[in-house]
């Protein structure tokens, strides 16, 4: 037996008045994930412990059958991983956007969803002004960045908030708080010099684009608690796919093999049908496999519904319409959001989700599509969403 997970980030979300009151899985037209539906279990999942951050970390670790409550990590340090960061005693490190404040309001929490070569010269400017043996940026992907600082652990006691949360309000009640905040302000104070004359943001203004017009640092973290592999929680040897550090990162540490599979993006350029092909061929090695899509949370954080809807509907006839073809003895699925990102809010919730179990040993359970109101109607709710996994494969962890 085989088996796939399939993430789609952040794609439930709330009934939208002006569409009738449907959500965004209700409005996307998803032939396939229905008529799986219509076969397979579903059902609602918490995948936020009460009281803990709706971040992806914390929701896809549920979703991948660790209990976040149990095993705590730290969002940066988890991306640091994925980047091959190396973290010592006396090291913090801290998520560092390239944002767009306009008029003292966030603007833009991805500067335009700036691209990773644009970006990667902003940082080595940053590294260049600012940097020294205390301090160091790390380049990502896109917006996404690590900032280093060493001799300043007070730093982790700040209270950040992340900028996707608030989009279009002012920044001054949302500035690094408390202890340690001093520094945290003062560099992302010292950046906006840096930024704002330097040639890429030049030519993005002339474009009409959104110019990186300073860092903004959250998710502080010290280093990573080490986690059970996969292999010894459930048995079975994993490999995962994501465009995103936090899901490399998390995959890692958990002993999965990293897919690369090129054309694997974050929004709706990403090359559904390669990033499942490659996924379903890594079957051949591995006894389960991670499909985690990104393009439905970053539709959710833009607040557009047709980009959200557009992402559901290439994941259904792209990557869902792949698993289909496998033969349902010889292939088990999980798909699920992490959580949602209603378009409204534009940012996380903890609210539970929707998931469905398919394939052998799964029989219907009265849904007829993949949505939030079918996934209600069954009655199955599963209060800790960690538990899925061992529905899945049949196994208990340890």
């Amino acid at each position: 037996m085989k088996y796939c997970v399939l993430i789609i980030d952040g794609a439930a979300g709330l009934p939208l008045p002006d569409r009738g009151g449907k959500t965004t899985l209700e409005l996307a037209k998803t032939h396939n994930l229905d008529a799986m539906a219509q076969k397979g279990v579903l059902g609602m999942a918490r995948t936020i412990p009460a009281g803990m951050e709706p971040s992806s970390s914390n929701a896809c670790m549920s979703v991948l059958g660790y209990d976040p409550s149990v095993h705590r990590l730290g969002r940066a340090a988890i991306e640091a991983r994925s980047m091959g960061i190396p973290v010592a005693a006396g090291e913090v490190l801290f998520r560092c956007n390239l944002v767009t404040v306009k008029d003292g309001r966030m603007a833009d929490y991805s500067a335009g969803h700036i691209p990773t070569d644009e970006a990667l010269q902003l940082i080595e400017a940053l590294n260049k002004a600012l940097g020294n043996d205390k301090l160091h940026f790390y380049p990502g992907v896109s917006y996404r960045h690590i900032a280093k600082i060493t001799g300043r652990e007070d730093t982790l006691q700040a209270e950040c908030t992340p900028p996707h949360d608030i989009s279009g309000k002012p920044i001054a009640g949302f500035l690094p708080r408390g202890q340690g905040s001093d520094l945290l302000q003062d560099l992302m104070k010292r950046s906006e010099a840096v930024l704002r004359e330097h040639p890429v943001n030049s030519a993005r203004r002339a474009r009409g684009e959104s110019p990186a017009t300073t860092i903004w640092l959250f998710w502080g973290s010290g280093t990573a608690s080490a986690l059970p592999t996969f292999k010894q929680a459930y048995g079975l040897k994993a490999a995962a796919t994501s465009a995103v550090d936090v899901i490399k990162g998390l995959a890692g540490m958990m002993g999965m093999d990293v897919l690369q599979i090129q054309g694997v993006k974050d929004g709706l350029d990403n090359d559904f049908a390669g990033q499942a092909e490659g996924a379903l061929t890594a079957l051949d090695k591995n006894d389960l496999v991670v499909i985690h899509i990104e393009a439905t949370d970053e539709a959710g954080h833009t607040g557009s519904v047709n980009d959200k809807v557009e992402a559901i509907e290439k994941t259904d006839s792209e990557v869902i319409s792949r698993l289909r073809a496998w033969k349902e003895d010889a292939l088990r699925v999980l798909v699920m959001p992490d959580h949602p990102t209603p378009v409204e809010t534009r940012t996380h919730n903890p609210d539970p989700v929707p998931f469905m179990l398919w394939g052998d040993g799964f029989t219907s359970n009265g849904a007829k599509r993949f949505t939030e109101k079918e996934a209600l109607k069954t009655g199955l709710i599963i209060d800790a969403g960690y538990r899925i996994m061992s529905r899945l494969v049949g196994k208990e962890s340890k």
